[in-house]
């Protein structure tokens, strides 16, 4: 009986840095599931911190590439994904049962809501989270599952399965890109699925993105917009790259008092 070829170098090193992404870091797990010794695994560590992959850490690693961690890419385009923020938190009628989404622009967005009154806030964000704790008038919701690093999802098929018994007024969702018929860019497959629940579990459905994330398909993970949504975006550049989806579901421009591809929004409501 022959076994199955170990995978060469180049494309183990490929893998590697997959796995780290998604989560696996340490030296002896990975060494585990590549088959190969721990030395190997940390040469290998080495020579992906070498090129910008990874950033060593004590017994394993950390990505450092598009998927970095929340704090790092929320200076990224900061003054736009703050309008963004904003605008999205216009939305939100007090009372209203809200689902949010992990990433930068969610973050921003809960500490927008965080003063409000008499709303549930139900989350898979660990940046939320922070943003939220303490506050009186936050009916505070945490779907639990497995803390997904860096970008600090909590994920799983426990998140799933709460998402089954929840019906919230408006789901915000983030991503890391967005293209015109693919939908929603993912750094796992595991959260592209969790994603693709939220965007059904809610009455209205709204995903988050500055201009710089529009066309971009970073990882090879993706979430189907398949239902009617709403982009909410910043107005840099926005002529040129928002008209395919005011076909699907109406762009709403930060700072704006207007809906481009849908219907009229006149200002922030509920506060």
């Amino acid at each position: 009986m022959t076994s199955q070829p170990r995978p060469g170098t180049r494309d183990r090193r490929a893998m590697l840095l997959e796995a780290v992404r998604d989560g696996s870091g340490g030296i002896t797990q990975l060494a585990e599931e590549f088959g190969v010794s721990e030395s190997t695994i940390r040469r290998d560590l080495a020579s992906l911190a070498g090129a910008g992959h990874v950033v060593r850490t004590y017994g394993g690693a950390l990505d450092t590439g598009p998927d970095r961690g929340p704090q790092e890419k929320d200076q990224e385009h900061a003054a736009a994904r703050d309008s963004i923020a904003r605008e999205a938190a216009a939305l939100v009628r007090d009372g209203e049962v809200v689902l949010l989404d992990a990433g930068t622009i969610t973050g921003r967005l809960a500490r927008y809501l965080a003063h409000r009154e008499g709303l549930t806030v139900v989350t898979n964000s660990v940046t939320a989270i922070r943003e939220l704790a303490g506050f009186p008038g936050i009916d505070l919701i945490v779907l639990g599952g497995r803390l997904r690093h860096p970008g600090e999802a909590i994920l799983g098929e426990s998140v799933l399965a709460q998402l089954r018994h929840i019906s919230p007024d408006r789901v915000f969702l983030g991503t890391d890109g967005l293209v015109s018929g693919r939908g929603l860019c993912c750094p796992s497959l595991e959260q592209s699925v969790v994603r693709h629940a939220m965007l059904h579990a809610g009455a209205e459905a709204y995903v988050l993105a500055d201009h710089s994330q529009l066309g971009q398909a970073p990882f090879p993970y993706w979430t189907p917009l398949d239902r009617e949504f709403r982009l909410v975006t910043d107005r840099t550049k926005v002529d040129i790259q928002y008209s395919p989806f005011a076909e699907s579901g109406g762009v709403l421009l930060a700072g704006e008092t207007e809906t481009v591809g849908g219907g009229a929004h006149h200002g922030p409501r509920g506060s």
